[in-house]
């Protein structure tokens, strides 16, 4: 059977697979397992179709015309689509099987039929979205995508603030989907087709305008910096299988299509590769900065989501100096390590957030402020969030190391000490690179230290244990994907040497397994992971026989600094770890603190809080609102309620909108 048969048989599937639970609304769990078969066979008929086409020396294709006066159906499952195609057919599967046991947190039975219908309805969007080769296709499966994604994460009805950012997601989705609708308006008048195909015959002005389109419109999606506003919040109501998709998945369909037009245009200008850097940069530190400051565990991994894109950002950066230049390393090392860390950021943020998510279900709270002690409870999960966290902090032998490794190694080629021309102000980026990764450490440190260690901070954990099967199943199996892709890098280089050679149009490229050290890897990875297990075991098997086992302990004084009767108000807190990060950079965060009124011999009781919001909500998004809705009233003069008038106003839009094209 074609491959292209497979692949779009399989978006049907995870379409219609919500509907039967429509149908079920008496027996909703019955219409979530329907759900769930029938996504798990749309992944086996997806995972099936990329298969084919990965051993297929032929890209498979299909064209067809349809009704509308724009475009045609046109889908190609191209060396491209088939990176972003495998995630697309793993995670939102696994999550699903998550949702089976997650089922009545975060969601009631009356809203599970809509869940799994905006949930299938999703994945069939990021589907088509991936293989579509029509402009007019494209922007069709993103605004299903789109709508989809806000149905799915904002299905809690009588959450005041997940309704909120929802529609903050959806404002700032649709604006960047106006820049894409721009973008491919452009595209057509330039090439005359809404085929998304190579043109090197556009010129360069039109191609640079395209590639800032493109920037903007695809970094609202992505969450680049300063484009992230919807995405911390929403993440952080989404239902946790929900965001155990929208962040690994559906934040990379922004990423592709910075990948997918850049195919379409020329090789560019060096500006172009300096402007991602640059935005990669800022949206990478900036990302893991705010992250490091949250107490809301999924609000943290939100924004490390935001870092986790400026990384990809910036391999994507300097993989595009490297096609102006016609440096064959940089594209391998930048375009490699940036589509490899495509894969391995969407397997360590999922498990993150279904980790998260059932701290959450157990303990009742996601304000790490008020958890603590978690791991004797839940020892399976704080053991699976332990792996997540150190993938995503870049440490070997995990898959995170793997990827961010060749993106390391390009830039600081850029510096020029080979004796090759260099660019010293891509180097800088290194600088940024390294602090990312030392605040992501800071970061997870907190958040692990917070939610399963110590003692509980408020939340009440009686009741907490490890979550059933149907939820640990799919943690464990990205966790062993993680340490796979970390161990043996060299099992994907194929693919992604391929894809690499595809969107450079080149085929002399060195191998990213040649750029990068990864046969050192592959030794080294297995090496240190059996002496950690090797320490543990030893650790393990020398611990007294007292400890561990209750009533056998013998308490005996020691010296407490005069806190005879400690309690777990005196051990740090989450907000407490990070007041030193957010001192260093107050003037990015600008928090908000509360300090306690202490006055007097006998003070009243008092408090102390430290509040970091996002930036550019706060002092840019809210006063230009606040602007906007004391603006309009001043032009309610132009609403007559009179037909003549509105006539007369749309010849005027006509006439300016015929000039304009004239112009233009």
């Amino acid at each position: 059977m074609d491959s292209m048969v497979l692949i779009l048989s399989a978006s049907g599937i995870f379409f219609l697979s919500g509907f039967p639970a429509l149908l079920l609304r008496r027996h909703p769990a019955a219409g979530r397992r329907i759900a769930t078969v029938a996504m798990i066979c749309g992944s086996a008929l997806g995972l099936a179709g990329v298969a084919a086409a990965i051993v297929s020396a032929l890209t498979p294709s299909f064209d067809a015309a349809w009704s509308l006066p724009w475009g045609g159906f046109s889908v190609r499952a191209d060396p491209l689509a088939l990176v972003f195609l495998l995630p697309v057919f793993i995670l939102p599967t696994l999550a699903s099987i998550y949702g089976l046991g997650y089922a009545g947190q975060g969601t009631k039975d009356e809203d599970g039929p809509r869940l799994g219908l905006s949930f299938g309805i999703l994945a069939a969007g990021m589907t088509v979205t991936a293989v579509a080769r029509d402009g007019a296709l494209f922007l069709l499966s993103w605004e299903i995508m789109a709508i989809a994604a806000f149905f799915a994460g904002s299905i809690d009805e009588d959450d005041a603030e997940a309704r909120r950012a929802g529609w903050i997601y959806l404002v700032a989705t649709h604006a960047g989907t106006l820049c894409l609708i721009a973008m491919f308006a452009l595209w057509n008048r330039a090439t005359g087709s809404f085929a998304l195909v190579p043109n090197a015959a556009v010129d360069s002005g039109t191609a640079g305008t395209l590639f800032v389109l493109a920037l903007v419109g695809f970094g609202f999606k992505a969450g680049l910096m300063p484009l992230h506003v919807w995405l911390p919040g929403f993440y952080a109501h989404a239902p946790s299988q929900v965001a155990a998709v929208l962040s690994p998945v559906m934040s990379k369909m922004g990423v592709y299509g910075l990948f997918l037009v850049t195919v379409m245009l020329p090789s560019g200008e060096a500006w172009w590769g300096e402007a991602a850097l640059a935005v990669g940069a800022i949206t990478a530190v900036g990302g893991i900065a705010f992250a490091a400051a949250q107490s809301d565990a999924k609000r943290l991994l939100a924004y490390s989501s935001v870092e986790n894109v400026g990384i990809i950002v910036m391999g994507f950066g300097l993989a595009l100096l490297g096609r102006v230049s016609g440096r064959g390393a940089w594209i391998a090392l930048g375009a490699g390590g940036a589509l490899f860390h495509v894969w391995n950021h969407g397997l360590f943020k999922s498990l993150l957030f279904m980790a998260a998510g059932s701290a959450e279900r157990a303990a009742g709270s996601r304000d790490m402020d008020k958890l603590g002690g978690l791991a004797a409870r839940m020892p399976k999960t704080a053991f699976l969030f332990t792996v997540g966290a150190l993938a995503i902090c870049g440490l070997p032998p995990l898959n995170g190391f793997a990827s961010e490794l060749p993106i390391y190694i390009g830039l600081f080629s850029t510096l020029g000490l080979d004796g090759r021309p260099a660019h010293p102000g891509a180097a800088v980026a290194v600088a940024a690179l390294a602090m990312a990764g030392a605040l992501a450490v800071a970061a997870f440190v907190k958040a692990l230290s917070a939610i399963f260690l110590g003692n509980t901070r408020g939340a009440a954990l009686s009741p907490a244990r490890d979550p059933s099967a149907a939820m640990l199943g799919p943690m464990v199996l990205t966790a062993v994907a993680c340490a796979a892709l970390g161990s043996a890098p060299l099992l994907v280089v194929p693919l992604l040497d391929r894809v690499v050679a595809f969107w450079a149009a080149s085929a002399g490229l060195p191998s990213l397994g040649a750029a990068a050290p990864y046969r050192a890897l592959g030794i080294a990875g297995p090496a240190l992971a059996a002496a950690v297990g090797l320490l543990a075991l030893i650790a393990i098997a020398r611990k007294p026989a007292g400890i561990g086992r209750r009533g056998s302990a013998v308490r005996i004084g020691t010296w407490d600094c005069g806190y005879a009767r400690p309690t777990a108000r005196m051990q740090y807190s989450s907000s407490s770890f990070a007041r030193s990060i957010v001192t260093l950079f107050k003037y990015l965060l600008y928090p908000k603190k509360l300090n306690p009124d202490v006055v007097g011999a006998f003070p009243v009781v008092s408090r102390h809080d430290d509040e970091v919001p996002d930036t550019i909500h706060e002092r840019i998004v809210l006063p230009f609102v606040a602007f906007i809705e004391r603006s309009l009233p001043r032009m309610r003069w132009l609403q007559q309620g009179q037909t003549h008038h509105y006539i007369l106003y749309m010849l005027v839009i006509l006439f300016v909108l015929l000039a304009v094209g004239g112009i233009l």
